[in-house]
This record gives C-alpha cells, sequence and structure tokens, in this order.
C-alpha cells in the first residue's frame, strides 16, 4: 500500500473531484505507477480531515476515468493510462454522468411559459384546424403584426409590411444572405462570429471575411477597409451582445458604423437575437440604416428555443426576395408554433417571460462574478454566456479537453474564428444550458481550478 497523499489545498470545486484530478495529473507526472495500491477510503480521509463518503466519491470519480481499479476484499489500484500525459475518458458532472453543458448557448428552459396553457386556450378558440393549412408565404397579417410588435420591444419601428416570419433566427440568416449574395461572394463579419453565420455561409457557396473587433464590437476604420479591399455588398453583425464576447456597441460606435455602410454602399444583416439581454443597450444599428438594414428578431432565447420562430424586418422593396427565399427553403411555415408565439406576444405573456429570463440570467451572471477570477473575463450583467480570456501556457484546445477530462464542456474560440487567423486564447462559457445554480456553480468552480493549476506538462519527445 502507498503513502499518496493528493495536494489539494487551494484547489477550486468539490474536494471528491480535487482528489480524482490529483490522481490523473500525478499519475500522468509519474508519482503513482499502474498497479500501485492506494490508501483506504478510511485512511486517506483522515490525512485529509475528510468525511469517507467524500473519498468514496472519488475514487468512484477515479474508476470512472479510468485511472483506478477497485477489486473487492483488497482494495484500490492505479491502471496504466493508454498514452503518457493524457487522463482516460470524461468525468460525470452533470445529469446522470453526462458533462455539465457550458458550451450551448441555450434558453433558459426552466423559465419557459406554458405552452399547456397555450394549447387549451387554442383549442377553445373553436378554429385550430386552420392551423393546419399552408399559410401565406411571409406569414398572415396578424402574426406579421406580432412580430412587428416584437421587433417594436427591441427599439425598432417598422410596418407589418415589412415583416417576414421564419423558422428561427439561423433560418432568417439563411433567407437574408441567399436573397441579398450570390454564390462565390464575400460577406463581412466580425473576426470572432455566430457559428451559425459561418454553416449557412457554407451552405450557399459565400465566402466570410473577418474585420477586427474591440471591446465595443466592430472597428469602424477596419470595416471600412475591409470593405473596399473586398469589394463586399453585405456585413453581418450583432451589434448588441456580441457573440461570443458580449461586446454591446454605444450610440456613437453604431453611429460610425453606420457612416461606413452608407458611404460602402453596404447592406446589414443585423442579428439582435440577444437585444431584450443588453442593459441600455441604444437603440439597433438598423434605425440608422434602414434602407439597407435586415434586422432579426428571435423568440428562441426569450421565450423558448424549440418554437423556432423568429422575425426578419427589411426595406419593403426587398420583402419579395426574402418570401422566394423563404418558400425555396421551407415552402411554408409551420402555423401552430407562429400562432403560439404571436399569442403569447399579443397577451403579455412574451413579456413576463422575457423579465423572468433577465432575471435569472442576472442571478447566473453574478454567480459567476463570485466564482471565477476578476479581470480574466468579459461579460455582460444579463448575457447568457461569458468570453474567458485564459492565462498562458494554456491554448483553447487544451483547456477545452481538459475541461471535458473534469466532465465540464464549454466552446472552444476557434468555433468563432473567421479567416485563416490564429484562434486566440478563450473559451465561451455558456451560463445558461446548466440545470440548476448547482450545476453551473460545480462547472464553474472546475473551470476556476483550471485557471489556477494551468495545463498538465505534456510529456517530452526525444
Amino acid at each position: 500500500m502507498t503513502s499518496w497523499l493528493p495536494e489539494i489545498d487551494g484547489r477550486a470545486g468539490p474536494r471528491y473531484l480535487a482528489i480524482a484530478d490529483c490522481l490523473g495529473e500525478d499519475l500522468a507526472r509519474g508519482r503513482l505507477v499502474p498497479g500501485q495500491q492506494l490508501p483506504t477510503h478510511r485512511e486517506l480521509a483522515a490525512k485529509l480531515g475528510l468525511t469517507v463518503g467524500t473519498v468514496s466519491r472519488a475514487y468512484a470519480e477515479a474508476e470512472h476515468r479510468g485511472l483506478v481499479r477497485g477489486e473487492v476484499g483488497r482494495g484500490t489500484f492505479v491502471c496504466e493510462l493508454d498514452e503518457p500525459g493524457e487522463l482516460h475518458g470524461v468525468a460525470p458532472g452533470g445529469s446522470g454522468g453526462a458533462p455539465i453543458d457550458l458550451a450551448l448557448n441555450l434558453s433558459l428552459s426552466a423559465d419557459d411559459p406554458d405552452l399547456a396553457g397555450a394549447l387549451r386556450s387554442l383549442l377553445q378558440r373553436g378554429d385550430l384546424a386552420g392551423l393546419l393549412a399552408y399559410q401565406p408565404l411571409a406569414g398572415s397579417r396578424r402574426h406579421r403584426e406580432a412580430g412587428a410588435e416584437w421587433i417594436a420591444r427591441h427599439g425598432l419601428r417598422v410596418a407589418a409590411e415589412q415583416v417576414v416570419i421564419t423558422a428561427g433566427a439561423q433560418h432568417a440568416i439563411t433567407v437574408a444572405l441567399s436573397a441579398l449574395c450570390k454564390p462565390g461572394e464575400t460577406v463581412l463579419t466580425e473576426a470572432l462570429t455566430y457559428p451559425g453565420l459561418k454553416t449557412a455561409a457554407q451552405l450557399l457557396g459565400l465566402t466570410l471575411s473577418p474585420v477586427a473587433i474591440d471591446g465595443e464590437g466592430l472597428v469602424p476604420a477596419a470595416l471600412d477597409h475591409a470593405a473596399r479591399r473586398a469589394g463586399a455588398r453585405v456585413l453581418y453583425c450583432m451589434p448588441s451582445l456580441h457573440n461570443p464576447t458580449t461586446a454591446t456597441m454605444s450610440q456613437a460606435r453604431r453611429d460610425a458604423i453606420a457612416d461606413v455602410v452608407h458611404s460602402r454602399g453596404l447592406n446589414v444583416i443585423e442579428d439582435d437575437v440577444h437585444g431584450l439581454l443588453a442593459v441600455e443597450a441604444a437603440p439597433p444599428l438598423s434605425a440608422r440604416i434602414a434602407p439597407r438594414a435586415f434586422y432579426i428578431a428571435s423568440t428562441s432565447k426569450l421565450l423558448a428555443g424549440g418554437l423556432r420562430v423568429a422575425f426578419l424586418a427589411a426595406p419593403a422593396d426587398r420583402i419579395e426576395q426574402l418570401t422566394f427565399a423563404v418558400t425555396a427553403s421551407l415552402w411554408a411555415l409551420p402555423a401552430l408554433n407562429v400562432e403560439v408565439a404571436a399569442r403569447w406576444i399579443a397577451d403579455g405573456t412574451a413579456a413576463e417571460v422575457a423579465a423572468r429570463k433577465q432575471r435569472e440570467a442576472a442571478v447566473r451572471q453574478n454567480l459567476a462574478r463570485e466564482l471565477l477570477p476578476a479581470g480574466r473575463y468579459r461579460s455582460a450583467p444579463r448575457s447568457y454566456f461569458l468570453w474567458l480570456e485564459l492565462p498562458a501556457p494554456w491554448r483553447a484546445d487544451r483547456f477545452v479537453r481538459a475541461a471535458r477530462e473534469r466532465g465540464v464542456a464549454v466552446a472552444p474560440s476557434e468555433a468563432f474564428t473567421v479567416g485563416d487567423a490564429a484562434p486566440p486564447a478563450a473559451v465561451r462559457v455558456s451560463l445558461s444550458a446548466a440545470r440548476d445554480h448547482r450545476e453551473l456553480a460545480d462547472g464553474l468552480q472546475m473551470l476556476a481550478g483550471l485557471l489556477e493549476r494551468g495545463p498538465v506538462p505534456e510529456p517530452a519527445i526525444v
């Protein structure tokens, strides 16, 4: 039996995970060797001043990772790693042993509206069968009015005739790009951008050209230079709570970007899916560039992701092009989903649910502020995510892999990087996908511990 003692002092997160982490690191470094017997649960608990249950949980965690094996009547023994310096498996962080999801930017599902009540209300209306018929290609008049109302809550006034309904923001992006661009054209966007844009551009045969960003998003001079160099006609951007950096443009920055848009004759797809989460954001950029604005407001983040309803506002003379793109990609909208969204917008449910999700997002941001090192990340008071900048010698890919091995999933900077530039040493951390505050806290504490300890040294190559 060994006198092994894990060095867990100063490590963030649950003690059982710290013990399992130490075991894996010591095995990778050679402080433990395959076949070596570990202290008994009771013995290690006494040395560390912990409960026997905590040590038992730590050994179970290590066994799940493939680091140790328990033999009835004999004890716990160290296993052999497949490759030096590499831990086995994925630590069970979330429900049912799945990783804690801090990667996906989801809606806060616990605060979703009452779908059963909405459906009961529809049943009482008496003409439910009408929702099974094909709808007007841009959406019914009443549904487009609901879309105009939802857009107005974001600070932009448009007529119902300027609204096209789409099956979510991703569909709206694809519709706008296909209406505005021909295959082979270049589209300008932030140097870090929403991965869904990259997918849509690839589908349509478009080239994305990165534009430099700073703490407020797009840099006006860089946009002017990129537009002149590429001869591009279209810009996609997220002025409010930019994904992934959470940057929000001031009014002065929006004015400067608008000046470039006008001078270079750009059409702008403004993705404002997080607009209602931005605190005291200036009016949408589209308000300054109305003849060139293609504005997207979605219900996914503030109502429910499964609705797949978004509203695309555009100049009146472009609606026919956009409607054709909707027809080609979808033919007809799922009217039941749109009807539910429209009723929630009209009866006040949407505003109530949005307020609840705004409050919950603020609570989760406060939790992140308590658990993550100050000055290490960029965020906003009600953002669903944050941008975690990694200290050297961490690289984004290694950090993502190390977090995954410890049961937490985060999104690598490579997923957001446009062009051939090296991805920055950063990851996006979602605060909205975790089921509850306890799960979120466990995930954030694990990340904080990784930041403090740094990466396990890679084996030397002879």
